[in-house]
């Protein structure tokens, strides 16, 4: 299979040189690129309010994962991005219910700013599928 890249249908057209999901053989390791609080037409959603703009990612998430045979149960890393650390407390609660144990890595990096201005959070996976 070398290397899929795919666009699912319920997320926005990337706009620049990236897929939303990648999948690599062998077996199934999944990349999900940095998803971000807009709906299917690429519309903000949750503009100033984190915890709206935290589900709106995580349900982009979901559908992208989704679209190369994964969950949220496959996710083994998951990087975060925020535009404030210390809101961490809003982002947990809403992570823990999409996320189950076994928990994947996770790392949390505060940035200046995301690539609109009104994002406060961009999450990214990595994901692998048992062939089995």
């Amino acid at each position: 299979m070398g290397k899929e890249s795919l666009n699912p249908a319920g997320l926005p057209t990337p706009f620049g040189p990236f897929a939303q999901v990648t999948v690599a053989a062998p077996g199934k390791l999944v990349h999900v690129s940095g998803m971000i609080s807009v709906d299917e037409q690429g519309e903000p959603v949750g503009e100033g309010d984190l915890v709206a703009q935290t589900r709106q990612v995580m349900h982009n998430l979901g559908i992208a994962l989704s679209a190369a045979g994964a969950e949220f149960a496959d996710v083994v890393k998951i990087t975060n991005y925020v535009t404030d650390a210390d809101e961490y407390p809003k982002i947990a609660p809403i992570r823990n219910g999409y996320l189950s144990e076994p928990y994947p890595a996770s790392t949390l990096i505060e940035v200046q700013r995301l690539i609109y201005p009104w994002l406060l959070i961009e999450i990214e996976a990595v994901a692998v599928v048992s062939d089995a």
